[in-house]
C-alpha cells in the first residue's frame, strides 16, 4: 500500500475519545512514542495497525486513510486571498502546519469565512428586505455545490454503476432511448410515454411512481429524452446507492436532501451516456473540442461541459475544470467545480468577463484569458445555449455557459491554440463583483467597493463616478 500519513485524523480520534497518547497506545498494543510519531506524521501507518484502529474504535478505515490535507491547504490559500485579509500572507509551511496540527481550528475558520461570504452575498442581493435569519440561511444549492466540490465532483460508485448499466456504446440517441425504455419496462415495470406539451404543463419530465410511468414532454429532443430516462433509471435501479451517498453527506434539511438526490441521479445519467474512459480518451484526443466530443456521444454542449468537470479519477484525470451557467440577468443558475478557485466559487458578476457578452453572439464559443485581483489566472470559454422552446412565452430563453481552468492547462485546449501566451496584454483583469473587487480605474465599475475607499478628487473626473 502507498505511504499513509494520518496524523491529524488520529489525533482527532484520540481527543474525541478523551484519551492520552499512552491510553491509545495501550488500546492498540503499541508504544506511546509510536503514537506520538504517527500523530506528527513522522511515521507512516501499516495496514495491520490501520485495521486495528478501525476495529478498536469502530470507525471506517477509509475515512482514516483519506488524505484531505492537500485540499485543505488549497482551501486556506484561496480563502486568505480574500480582500478582507490584509497584510502579509502565511507561507505554505505555516498553512501545512495549521492543517496538520490544528485541523478542527482550520475547519472552523473555513466555515466562518464561508458563512461570512454567504451573509455578504445575500445582504448584497436582498438589500436588507428580509430578516437576519433569512439572510444568513445557506441555500440548498450552496450546500449541494460544497458537497460536490468536497468530493472533487467525482463519485466512483456512481461511475461503476453507470458502466454496469450502460446500454450500447456509442449508439445513436434513438438506439439508446429504445434500450433504456426497454430496460425500465422489462426489469422494473416502468413504462414510458411521450406526452403533449399541454398535458404536462410546465414540466418536461414527470415520473409517476404509483402508476409506474415516466411521462416525457414533446418539448424535449431525443438526446434530452435519453438523459431523462437515464435519470429515472438511476432512481429505480440504484435507490440504495443513492440513499447511501445521501446518508453519508451529513445534510439535514429536506430541500437539500431532495436536491442532492436529483443531482446525484443527474451525475449517473451523464456517466451512463458518456462512459468515463471513452469520454476522457475522446476529450484528450480532440484537445477538449466540446462539439466533437458531443457528436461522438450524441450529447448536448451543456452535458459535455458538465461531464468534463467530473474527470477526477485517480490515475486517469482530465483537465480540472469549473463550470458556470448564468441567465441574461447575471444570475448563476448552475455551478460545478472540481477545483478550489475563487472564480469558480463566487464569480459570474464581473462585466469584464465575456460570459456576459456571449449573449450578443449566440452559439459562438468565446475564449478569454482572465486574471483575478490576487494574480490567479484562468482560461475560460463562454457560449450560449437554449432551453426547450414550446410556446411563444418560452422563446429566447438563452443561457450562457462558462467552462474554465487554470491558465497553465490552456495549451492542452484547442480553443487556446491561436493565442500568444507571452503577450503581456493577454489577460483581461476581472473580479468577483464590483462590491468586492479592489481594482482601481476599472471603466466597468458599478458600485463603490465595500472593503476599501477609492480616491475621489473633486477637480478630476475619472472613467467612472466612483473614483477620480
Amino acid at each position: 500500500m502507498a505511504k499513509t500519513l494520518i496524523g491529524p485524523q488520529l489525533r482527532q480520534l484520540r481527543r474525541e475519545r478523551g484519551q492520552t497518547q499512552a491510553e491509545m497506545a495501550d488500546k492498540l498494543e503499541v508504544s506511546a512514542s509510536y503514537i506520538n510519531l504517527l500523530e506528527n506524521n513522522q511515521r507512516s501507518l501499516s495496514v495491520q495497525l490501520l485495521m486495528r484502529i478501525a476495529e478498536v474504535y469502530a470507525v471506517d478505515w477509509r475515512d482514516l486513510s483519506r488524505d484531505e490535507s492537500t485540499r485543505r491547504v488549497a482551501d486556506l490559500r484561496n480563502t486568505l486571498r480574500d480582500p478582507v485579509f490584509s497584510g502579509d500572507q502565511p507561507d505554505l509551511q505555516e498553512l501545512r502546519g495549521a492543517v496538520d496540527h490544528a485541523p478542527r481550528l482550520v475547519e472552523r475558520f473555513l466555515d466562518l469565512h464561508a458563512a461570512y461570504r454567504t451573509a455578504l452575498e445575500k445582504i448584497l442581493s436582498l438589500a436588507g428586505e428580509n430578516t437576519a435569519d433569512e439572510l444568513l440561511r445557506t441555500s440548498p444549492e450552496t450546500v449541494i455545490h460544497d458537497f460536490f466540490r468536497d468530493h472533487g465532483n467525482h463519485f466512483p460508485e456512481l461511475e461503476r454503476a453507470a458502466e454496469a448499466a450502460s446500454p450500447v456504446d456509442f449508439a445513436s440517441p434513438e438506439d439508446r432511448f429504445f434500450a433504456l425504455r426497454q430496460r425500465l419496462e422489462q426489469r422494473h415495470g416502468v413504462k414510458t410515454r411521450i406526452r403533449k406539451i399541454g398535458d404536462l404543463g410546465d414540466a418536461l419530465r414527470y415520473y409517476d411512481e404509483s402508476d409506474g410511468t415516466v411521462h416525457l414532454s414533446q418539448a424535449l429532443n431525443t438526446a434530452n429524452r435519453v438523459f431523462q430516462l437515464a435519470h429515472v433509471l438511476c432512481l429505480v435501479e440504484y435507490p440504495d446507492l443513492l440513499s447511501g451517498i445521501v446518508r453519508r453527506s451529513g445534510l439535514a434539511s429536506h430541500p437539500a436532501l431532495a436536491r442532492l438526490r436529483v443531482e446525484l441521479a443527474n451525475y449517473f445519467a451523464a456517466a451512463l451516456l458518456m462512459p468515463y474512459d471513452a469520454f476522457l480518451h475522446e476529450a484528450e484526443a480532440t484537445r477538449y473540442d466540446i462539439d466533437r466530443v458531443g457528436a461522438v456521444f450524441s450529447t448536448s454542449f451543456e452535458q459535455v461541459c458538465q461531464r468534463l468537470t467530473t474527470l477526477q479519477r485517480d490515475g486517469a484525470r482530465g483537465v480540472p475544470f469549473f463550470f458556470l451557467r448564468i441567465d441574461k440577468a447575471g444570475n448563476v443558475t448552475k455551478r460545478f467545480n472540481s477545483t478550489s478557485f475563487h472564480l469558480a466559487e463566487y464569480g459570474g458578476s464581473c462585466p469584464v468577463w465575456n460570459i456576459h457578452t456571449a449573449f450578443y453572439t449566440p452559439g459562438v464559443i468565446m475564449p478569454q484569458f482572465v486574471e483575478m485581483p490576487d494574480g490567479a489566472r484562468y482560461f475560460t470559454i463562454s457560449r450560449t445555449v437554449h432551453r426547450p422552446v414550446f410556446s411563444e412565452e418560452t422563446q429566447d430563453r438563452r443561457l450562457t455557459l462558462a467552462l474554465g481552468c487554470e491558465a497553465k492547462y490552456a495549451p492542452r485546449l484547442r480553443y487556446a491554440s491561436s493565442y500568444n501566451f507571452d503577450d503581456p496584454k493577454l489577460y483581461a483583469p476581472i473580479g468577483l463583483n464590483c462590491n468586492l473587487c479592489p481594482r482601481q480605474a476599472c471603466s466597468q465599475r458599478a458600485h463603490q467597493p465595500l472593503l476599501m475607499e477609492l480616491p475621489i478628487d473633486e477637480n478630476r473626473r475619472g472613467s467612472t463616478r466612483y473614483e477620480s
